[in-house]
């Protein structure tokens, strides 16, 4: 009696467990997107000075062994600036850049052995290809106020640090 007793308590166990319905599937999981465009670094802009500058290009050099870091710290320092007005403070004449007719172009080099490639007569000091190692502009032919930073790195590869497009709000909130 005490077996029987026993086997029915299972039975009624197994039988109280089982569910005919299938189990309500969980709720979807949102997966955030990654981000679009890198957060900004919060590393120190690098040491740099004015290599060249004409009507629409400003060449800086850096130290030879900026870090890719270091170059993005640079291109938002330069935005920084833009937004502000205040290239001076960057020791970059802030007329050059107001003068820009369409856009300005500002080249960053790690180290000055090719920042001549781009107005330098004769052979590119490096080779046929661009070696700068970022690049920061401002202006555009329909929109004066645009500004545009990209890291270039090895073999043709670069990332846009923001999109130049969107509203001004908008690339300061990339950064918090």
């Amino acid at each position: 009696m005490m077996r029987r007793l026993i086997m029915f308590a299972a039975a009624a166990s197994i039988i109280a467990g089982c569910k005919s319905a299938p189990a309500p599937s969980a709720a979807p999981v949102h997966q955030l997107e990654a981000p679009l465009y890198p957060v900004r670094p919060s590393i120190a802009v690098p040491e740099f000075k004015v290599f060249h500058h004409d009507a629409s290009s400003i060449t800086l050099v850096t130290k030879e062994n900026a870090t890719d870091a270091e170059i993005e710290s640079l291109i938002w320092e330069l935005h920084d600036a833009e937004r502000a007005h205040s290239f001076g403070k960057l020791k970059i004449d802030q007329k050059w850049v107001d003068a820009r007719d369409p856009m300005m172009w500002i080249h960053i080099y790690r180290g000055s052995k090719c920042a001549s490639e781009k107005y330098a007569s004769g052979t590119p000091p490096c080779g046929g290809s661009y070696h700068a190692a970022g690049d920061y502009t401002v202006g555009g032919f329909t929109n004066r106020d645009r500004d545009d930073g990209v890291l270039l790195q090895a073999e043709d590869r670069q990332t846009q640090l923001w999109n130049p497009d969107a509203p001004e709000n908008s690339k300061q909130e990339a950064t918090r």
